[in-house]
């Protein structure tokens, strides 16, 4: 099948972007990597009226350290183009493991930072990393702009807190403390295919060994990237013992989850998923951070 007729816009600038997105609202549709939504339009699943192709933004293209350890990513920055950056291996090792298991490398080489943010597919890599890594993301409008923490971007499958005059243009990393680990666990039915279950963990020890700070972030088991609450209330200011990451990962399995059957798997080997992968994930955070 080929696309339902649409209007198509090539902006040079993120002003020039923001003036289509404004006069079309809801008709407008932003191309990023298009990875989704061409197929998508394809299948004529959507119908977007116009199309405001950000690939002539050259703004949205970088890769920047900011002051106190932050790291900057332009929302067009291509996702080959952040796995294989020295600053973020240096400071951010875990996003490049996470980002070398999105699909496969000529999608990667496509694919944008932003775009898999905005998209909010809650069976992606990138949605969950910006929660488990406390992300502030930068949204502008015509004469505005304002910052949403990634935890609260997403309100749905395919959903976010953006509107249609809205953009996501920038994403910063905050540093990791001291002390820090990460580790990402997935299991899925084949290399660069869909996860079935995944866990981002990233925590931070004190100067005597116990847990000071610990984000687990579950996906592809729900409609949104679930920042979990029992590793926090259970872990922090203890010491992580592998009783106790036990107890966080069977805890976070029974009441945390609720995850959907479909024919790749039940609801109840998902749940045995997230209990073998948030005790895997949790081990190597904290083996890391010692």
């Amino acid at each position: 099948m080929k696309p339902a007729p649409f209007d198509y816009y090539a902006p040079a600038s993120v002003e020039e972007a923001l003036s289509h997105l404004t006069s079309l609202g809801y008709d407008g549709k932003v191309l990023a990597g298009g990875q989704s939504l061409i197929p998508a339009m394809n299948f004529r699943m959507a119908r977007p009226a116009a199309l405001v192709d950000l690939n002539n933004v050259a703004e949205l293209f970088y890769i920047k350290p900011l002051e106190a350890g932050s790291l900057a990513i332009g929302a067009m920055t291509r996702d080959s183009t952040v796995e294989n950056d020295p600053l973020v291996k240096r400071y951010f090792p875990v996003v490049g493991e996470v980002l070398k298991t999105v699909a496969h490398v000529q999608i990667r080489n496509r694919g944008t930072f932003g775009g898999a943010v905005a998209h909010a597919d809650p069976a992606a890599q990138i949605p969950a990393l910006t929660v488990a890594l406390k992300a502030k993301l930068l949204i502008r409008k015509q004469g505005g702009e304002r910052w949403v923490d990634a935890e609260n971007f997403f309100i749905g499958p395919f959903m976010t807190v953006l509107q249609p005059e809205e953009l996501l243009v920038e994403v910063v990393l905050p540093p990791m403390a001291n002390h820090s680990g990460a580790s990402f666990q997935w299991v899925s039915r084949q290399r660069g295919g869909y996860t079935q279950a995944a866990v981002i963990s990233v925590v931070t020890m004190d100067d005597h060994g116990r847990c000071k700070d610990v984000r687990v972030v579950l996906f592809s088991v729900g409609e949104n990237p679930i920042l979990t609450q029992a590793a926090s209330q259970i872990l922090v200011g203890k010491l992580p013992t592998a009783e106790v990451i036990t107890e966080v990962a069977a805890k976070i399995a029974k009441y945390e989850v609720d995850p959907a059957s479909d024919l790749h798997g039940t609801s109840e080997y998902r749940r045995h998923l997230v209990n073998v992968l948030v005790d895997r994930s949790l081990s190597e955070a904290f083996k890391q951070a010692n």
